[in-house]
């Protein structure tokens, strides 16, 4: 009875863990003067949310958060700013609120190279992914591109 149990415990946190509701794409667009826009772009599967940057302060879904590592050929302008519509969600019953994305939303940050290089902007991503009956795990996405 107990290895029975203990399969289908595993088969059930595997199926959690395997699902993966969104797809992130990282891409540059080079404008004038040695910028670059980096559009760090999720697309989610219909019925899935993603969270924004900025929550209210009674949300408990965690921040979409970038970490970007150190590169002394780079300097970074600004925020991370989001483009996409964003949808405010708050459930009066639970009193909890929510900034979120469905469909997709691209995240652009604004960098200079310091110099005539060729280097690449890295980090990761961590998010979290909710539909209206289940959140998921917080998951982290690396990513690397190039600028040149």
């Amino acid at each position: 009875m107990k290895a029975v149990l203990l399969s289908m415990f595993l088969l059930i946190v595997m199926g959690v863990s395997a699902q993966n509701p969104v797809t992130w794409t990282f891409t540059t667009k080079k404008l004038t003067n040695g910028n670059f826009e980096i559009h760090m772009t999720a697309t989610l599967e219909k019925g899935w949310h993603l969270y924004s940057q900025d929550q209210p302060e009674d949300a408990i879904a965690m921040p979409t958060t970038f970490t970007v590592t150190s590169n002394p050929l780079i300097e970074v302008v600004g925020k991370i700013r989001e483009e996409g519509k964003m949808e405010k969600f708050h459930d009066k019953e639970l009193q909890l609120s929510a900034n979120q994305y469905s469909k997709s939303v691209n995240f652009v940050q604004t960098v200079k190279l310091k110099g005539k290089v060729k280097t690449n902007f890295t980090g990761s991503v961590e998010y979290q992914t909710c539909d209206d009956k289940k959140c998921l795990p917080p998951k982290t996405v690396n990513f690397k591109v190039a600028l040149n």
